[in-house]
């Protein structure tokens, strides 16, 4: 009776379950890009977060009430800059960090009067 369980034919035989995955090279580098884009995702999300800090830290270091412990602030900032270069450098993430950095640097408007000159 249990050796009927094993065979490829049953309704949930393990092995059809596999060999209906699997259709050769194709399927696997699909599923690698996919994990690797999933991946590259996460880091962008967690480059951002990371700029979202730098920039709460520069805001704090031009706030009076921070002013006794400027000399901490500035070297948060000095520190997180750091992590966010090396981070770049570590994911090749070097389009979205110049991306980020457009952003800030120049306000809505000011981008499309650039053009026209």
């Amino acid at each position: 009776m249990r050796e009927g369980r094993h065979e490829r034919t049953g309704r949930h035989g393990h092995m059809e379950h596999r060999e209906g995955r699997s259709h050769g090279h194709e399927d696997k580098k699909t599923r690698f890009h996919s994990a690797q884009t999933f991946r590259r995702g996460r880091a962008v999300a967690f480059l951002e977060k990371l700029n979202v800090k730098r920039s709460t830290l520069a805001s704090q270091l031009e706030q009076p009430e921070y002013e006794s412990i400027k000399q901490v602030i500035s070297g948060e900032l000095k520190a997180t800059d750091a992590i966010i270069q090396e981070f770049i450098h570590t994911f090749e993430l070097f389009e979205v960090f110049t991306e980020s950095e457009e952003k800030e640097e120049k306000p809505d408007g000011e981008e499309k009067k650039d053009d026209k000159n």
